[in-house]
């Protein structure tokens, strides 16, 4: 061994590749996930926390806790950066300052937002940092916003509705005038019978 060069700790090269690790989890969920919505969880019991996942697994979600680091890591490395917000601001690593979990929504991101903002109603907590949807960054009070929105199925039944509601328009105005016109040759033939 030459002058100078040491071997390096097997701790160190542990601790890198369970670092390694977590970044490949991450990148995983990162690639699955419709929307990714970042939330401070410091005040939170471990109990109140696991009741949250357990609401978002429940919904198609999970909340996942991680180095911001390594979170960071992800996010800049990943097809999932965000367009800059309308107001310019950008994903930095500034961005997740503070204990982050972060919300990963694998189906309807609505749904999980509500168990969210239900959380929150109630507990006051996690506080929102920010969120990325739909490839855009989005702000703590479009989160909250996006979260008041009915969900899918809610929409998609209203538009069906909506749609339908001239066809049974029409329908009862035809149906009127038919029963109209039954009625005016029933009253036409009884008068003829009398």
């Amino acid at each position: 061994m030459s002058k100078g060069t040491e071997p390096t700790s097997p701790r160190i090269g542990a601790s890198r590749a369970k670092k390694e690790k977590i970044v490949a989890e991450i990148a995983e969920k990162v690639g699955k996930a419709k929307a990714l919505f970042f939330a401070n969880y410091q005040g939170m019991t471990h109990k109140q926390l696991e009741e949250l996942k357990k609401a978002l697994r429940a919904v198609g979600a999970e909340l996942v806790v991680t180095k911001n680091t390594l979170l960071a890591r992800v996010l800049q490395t990943t097809d999932y950066r965000p367009q800059p917000a309308v107001d310019g601001r950008q994903l930095t690593v500034d961005s997740l300052q503070g204990p982050t979990a972060t919300l990963f929504a694998y189906e309807d991101p609505l749904l999980p937002l509500k168990a969210l903002a239900k959380s929150i109603k109630t507990l006051k907590l996690p506080i929102i940092k920010f969120g990325i949807f739909e490839g855009k960054l989005l702000a703590e009070a479009e989160v909250i916003r996006l979260s008041t929105l009915p969900s899918r199925e809610v929409l998609l039944t209203q538009l069906v509705i909506g749609m339908k509601a001239p066809l049974f328009g029409l329908h009862r105005a035809l149906n009127w005038n038919m029963q109209r016109f039954v009625l005016t040759l029933k009253t036409i033939e009884d008068k003829k019978n009398s």
